[in-house]
């Protein structure tokens, strides 16, 4: 089982969602021992943000690539390649400005190509990346879940679960620690809701696991 464990948190041993996806795949690792791990830290390796010289391979352009085309091409088609190579994927997101870090998104925005990880037909949009589970560590200072006006506010975990969706990954999971900027006890609390989300979709899995190869 090949996993991707991805970071995008700016905060570095601060983070909150850095130390979640470190426990996520600690718990992996230990219900699943044959795992092979690679990492992405999404601020150390950060892609470019998107621009013509990433898009233009994607429009069909093969011949006459330029050296910067050329350049851009290949960093899309290494995270494009990895991400299609895993079948758990990690992904650290904190909440920055309602949405998730800038960072996050140029990844994403370099995985979102045609004929890779999702084609259009007849009927419509179509994912490409089926089968995978995704569990995204979702961290927030504020507390955005429990009413409407927080849920209009937050523009990180739906975002993820729309394009993730449409990736064709229809298993996204969250583990979230929400309210960890609201003082000491807050933030215990939310660790510790969060360790035992970890602890409950990890077992799960590995029970799913074991029903399908008794079956099997």
């Amino acid at each position: 089982m090949q996993l991707l464990h991805i970071d995008s948190a700016i905060t570095g041993d601060q983070s909150v969602s850095r130390q979640l996806t470190a426990q996520i795949v600690e718990a992996w690792k230990a219900s699943h021992p044959a795992t092979q791990v690679s990492y992405l830290d999404l601020v150390a390796d950060a892609p470019a943000h998107f621009t013509m010289d990433a898009m233009a391979p994607r429009t069909g352009q093969t011949d006459g690539l330029s050296e910067a085309q050329q350049r851009e091409n290949a960093v899309s088609e290494r995270l494009v390649s990895q991400f299609l190579a895993a079948d758990v994927v990690v992904i650290g997101a904190p909440f920055y400005n309602f949405a998730i870090p800038t960072q996050l998104k140029a990844w994403i925005d370099r995985i979102a190509q045609p004929g890779r990880t999702f084609q259009y037909t007849a009927n419509g949009p179509e994912g490409l990346a089926k089968g995978k589970t995704v569990i995204v560590a979702s961290s927030r200072g504020g507390v955005y879940s429990t009413s409407e006006g927080g849920r209009a506010m937050e523009h990180q975990e739906s975002y993820l679960q729309t394009v993730l969706g449409f990736f064709g990954v229809t298993d996204v999971r969250f583990v979230r620690a929400e309210g960890v900027a609201m003082g000491g006890d807050a933030k215990a609390q939310a660790l510790a809701a969060a360790a035992q989300a970890i602890e409950a979709y990890v077992k799960a899995h590995a029970a799913n696991q074991d029903r399908v190869s008794q079956a099997a």
